[in-house]
């Protein structure tokens, strides 16, 4: 992980698959700033490794654009 890095994990309602572990990183891969995204389908969860913190709303924007939704920060 780099120095200054800020990890943020979110909960994250819809993911039933790998397809759709897939799915979430690559959007939220596509932020500016974030260098890691690890999604797993079993739990709801998305671990986000990024320069800066981000703006929740983006995050939420990002997710709901590709069907899943943002439940809160875990």
């Amino acid at each position: 992980m780099e120095a200054g890095a800020v990890t943020a994990v979110y909960e994250v309602t819809g993911m039933a698959s790998e397809h759709c572990e897939g799915a979430v990183s690559l959007e939220l891969a596509e932020l500016s700033g974030v260098t890691g995204v690890t999604a797993v389908a079993a739990t709801g969860q998305v671990t986000v490794v990024s320069r800066a913190p981000l703006d929740e709303e983006t995050v939420r924007s990002v997710l709901d654009e590709a069907g899943y939704g943002l439940v809160d920060r875990a």
